[in-house]
């Protein structure tokens, strides 16, 4: 396998497993930008940090106008922050979404936060603001373009973020020692990693999926081989993926059958196409 400089890909049809999902012939989707919001977590002195996230909202305009927010495709969910350390994020958002400028991100959380302390018992986490007006962090060069993916990356910084009150002892109601004041660095950064190769025999014009396994479940790109055999993946994160082959025509009599075809460990690094060379598919 090569690297390559990334120049521009398209003709890519992302399905988000663990969002929404999208024909590859859908022209709204492709002409559309992808949008994901992940969570990753820098410890703390918790067993467990779990946010009750209701909403997840983003602000497409001046700051002060309300109009602007608009609430993005997203399942309400208890995510435990902890879960989510050394490489490993909780993909929270994954969806179409117009080409842009970002002004800020925005969860909305619930009343069943709570955390599970060094002593394994269970306090309620008290959010000030989150319930209603949310949790608001400003984005900035957050720009999404046409048949790229965008991603937002939420680094919650635990050891600062749960504050204990200093009136709180030992014997006093569990739902009082501990408040949430989210402490957020947001990672905002385009996805421009790529796949491409050719396939033999280019009459075999196979269905090309790369699959790149998560916490939450696979992240499915798909794409098809064109006349010559040739194919291209772009706006891909970058990771490990396994790219399979499904032919969609059958070998003409006296000739060897198309077979469908999985590969492996195949890498992806963002802001390069990595190069599969020739995949024979007999």
């Amino acid at each position: 396998m090569k690297n390559y400089s990334l120049l521009g890909l398209a003709g890519a049809a992302v399905l988000g497993l663990a969002g929404c999902s999208k024909n590859s012939s859908d022209d709204a989707g492709t002409n559309s930008a992808k949008l994901e919001v992940r969570l990753v977590d820098a410890p703390g002195d918790f067993h467990a940090v779990v946010l009750d996230v209701r909403q997840v909202e983003v602000h497409l305009k001046d700051e002060n106008n309300p109009d602007g927010w608009q609430t993005l495709a997203f399942t309400p969910q208890a995510v435990n922050v902890l879960d989510y350390v050394n490489g490993k994020s909780a993909l929270l958002v994954n969806t179409d979404f117009a080409p842009g400028d970002l002004k800020e991100i925005r969860l909305i959380l619930g009343p069943n936060s709570y955390v599970t302390g060094t002593d394994d018992q269970r306090y309620d986490l008290k959010t000030p603001s989150g319930q209603t007006s949310g949790v608001k962090l400003k984005l900035d060069k957050a720009t999404l373009r046409q048949r790229e993916t965008f991603q937002l990356v939420l680094d919650f910084n635990v050891a600062k973020s749960i504050v204990e009150r200093g009136s709180w002892k030992h014997g006093n109601d569990k739902k009082e020692r501990y408040l949430l004041k989210p402490v957020v660095r947001v990672l905002a950064q385009d996805v421009k990693g790529g796949l491409r190769g050719t396939v033999a025999p280019a009459p075999s014009r196979p269905q090309v999926l790369a699959i790149r396994s998560s916490i939450v479940g696979p992240d499915t790109v798909s794409t098809f081989a064109d006349a010559s055999g040739a194919y291209q993946l772009g706006a891909l994160p970058a990771g490990t993926y396994q790219v399979q082959f499904f032919p969609t025509t059958t070998a003409p009599a006296g000739e060897p059958a198309y077979r469908n075809v999985v590969r492996t460990g195949i890498t992806v690094a963002n802001d390069q196409v990595t190069d599969l060379g020739a995949t024979p598919l007999n």
